[in-house]
């Protein structure tokens, strides 16, 4: 029983990772109805990142550069890939730019800069674990806990009490509306895509001392959090949270009753369930639109 506690902590530590990579997912849909499907590279430029970084600034320095680094990338990818797909009305030219940029060119710059092996980044604590109700748990676990938590407050707040926030929720809501009270929507867009590029950035900070980083590590990570999105909803950060550790723990307890080769399938058999039987997820509503 103690080891299966374990592997349950182990999935839900891992599932906020997840969580806090579908939140970027959200904030993009929310605003444009649009998603980065070169989320994942973001989050690889974290943790490669902060193998260079830390050991100059300290891992403590590397997290505001890290976040400024994955909120141009996210800029970047808007202007480059998706904004002018916008432009022309295409509904699809978005979804092959996001690929074409992050899966397919960021990850062979990644892989020229850093190499194609994996690196490892040493945790700003001890690797020493304690122990609490007979789980092992790391320091770097903590605060990886921790700064989920504190992002997803962050953000709640950021909504509901700043300008900016206010003026993202009402995009979301009705972005012509939007427009003819005076928001400038591209910039509210953009931003979105922004925060979500820092937001995977610091994810993938959070994850490469409890694993190693890679330039491929993104294309995993950015896939587990699409299945995390659509599972719990693309409307609903409420959703994002518990998909994220439904997946996780999903995943840990496949790889420990059956076989790590296994543990991915279950996570994507349930992806084809929800996309196919309710695609706004188990806590999203169905946008209606006036026609």
């Amino acid at each position: 029983m103690s080891n299966f506690l374990q592997v349950v902590f182990s999935g839900m530590v891992l599932g906020l990772i997840y969580s806090v990579i579908a939140l970027g997912y959200q904030s993009t849909y929310s605003t444009s109805k649009t998603l980065n499907f070169g989320q994942g590279e973001a989050v690889a430029l974290g943790g490669l990142l902060a193998f260079t970084l830390a050991p100059l600034v300290s891992y403590w320095g590397a997290i505001p550069l890290v976040a400024l680094a994955g909120a141009g990338l996210g800029l970047l990818t808007y202007h480059a890939a998706v904004a002018p797909a916008l432009k022309r009305g295409s509904e699809s030219g978005w979804i092959l730019g996001t690929i074409a940029l992050g899966p397919l060119v960021l990850k062979n710059v990644f892989e020229a800069v850093w190499g194609k092996d994996d690196l490892a980044v040493a945790a700003p604590f001890s690797p020493a674990p304690f122990v609490l109700f007979d789980i092992r748990i790391l320091p770097m676990e903590v605060l990886t806990m921790g700064a989920v938590g504190a992002a997803v407050l962050g953000l709640g707040w950021f909504m509901a009490r700043t300008r900016y926030g206010k003026a993202v929720t009402a995009v979301a809501i009705d972005r012509s509306t939007a427009e003819l009270m005076g928001i400038r929507s591209s910039l509210v867009v953009s931003g979105s895509y922004a925060l979500s590029g820092a937001l995977a950035a610091i994810a993938g900070l959070l994850i490469a001392p409890l694993t190693t980083t890679s330039a491929s590590m993104g294309v995993v990570l950015g896939l587990k959090a699409f299945q995390v999105a659509v599972l719990g909803g693309l409307t609903s950060a409420r959703g994002v949270l518990v998909g994220g550790l439904f997946i996780g723990v999903l995943d840990a307890v496949t790889a420990y009753s059956v076989s790590s080769l296994y543990k991915e399938i279950p996570g994507l058999v349930l992806l084809l369930l929800m996309l196919s039987f309710r695609p706004t997820g188990l806590f999203g509503s169905a946008v209606i639109k006036k026609v």
